[in-house]
């Protein structure tokens, strides 16, 4: 089956450029030119959102928090704005990714593949694979092979990145992982400065999916000036 892509864009000149690329590459692709008529395409499930982040409605950061209310399909968020505080909030409001325009097709390409790629591994698209290889740390069972995250029995709700981090402080917890070790594994890129920030938002947003007080971790640890470690009760 072919992989959909919703583009969120009221720019028609990369609208277009854009539709035509992912046509390209083999993608169905879904469109919309505001906020709500991309609230409304979230019925149709697509595997990746591509997300403005200036509508005419609404801004994409809204838009974003209402898709996690349904979907937890991979959001890459297009942005000209490139100050730090601006890219903190499109990933608190559950974004996985954002490129600045403009932008090279080939570094879209690059990050759709990248995202699509984890995002599969997440959901475990193929349907044939035996899907029973678990690790169990105290009050927390989760898939090696896909994405399924319990604690004490129940399933908690996360993004693919977010599934990532955890997966990789619990396959070695207690170890110290840098910045730059959990972003280089998680992300399959290389680290750049402003990759900090990205990781901080995610590990917060890990702790708020976890932790019974996230004010106070318990089982994600700062190790400061060294990165962070999973530690289990």
């Amino acid at each position: 089956m072919k992989d959909t892509v919703l583009i969120v864009e009221d720019d028609r000149d990369i609208m277009e450029v854009v539709t035509i690329m992912l046509g390209r590459e083999g993608f169905k692709v879904l469109k919309a030119t505001n906020g709500k008529e991309a609230i409304e395409e979230i019925a149709k499930r697509p595997d990746l959102i591509i997300l403005d982040v200036m509508l005419p409605d609404m801004d994409g950061f809204t838009v974003c928090r209402r898709i996690r209310q349904e979907s937890l399909a991979p959001v890459l968020f297009l942005t000209a704005k490139t100050g730090v505080q601006d890219k903190t909030e499109g990933l608190e409001a559950g974004g996985d990714d954002y490129l600045v325009k403009p932008f090279f097709q080939e570094e879209l390409r690059a990050r759709i593949r990248a995202l699509l790629r984890r995002y599969e591994n997440y959901r475990g698209k193929d349907q044939n694979e035996p899907r029973d290889h678990y690790m169990e740390v105290g009050r927390f069972r989760v898939s090696e092979d896909f994405n399924e995250v319990l604690k004490d029995g129940k399933q908690i709700s996360m993004t693919d990145i977010e599934y990532r981090i955890l997966k990789l402080l619990m396959q070695y917890r207690n170890k110290i992982f840098s910045i730059q070790n959990i972003y280089e594994s998680v992300w399959e890129k290389p680290y750049f400065y402003d990759a900090n920030n990205t990781v901080m938002v995610h590990i917060r947003r890990l702790r708020m999916a976890i932790e019974d007080d996230p004010k106070k971790p318990v089982y994600i640890r700062t190790e400061w000036g060294r990165g962070y470690r999973f530690v289990s009760e």
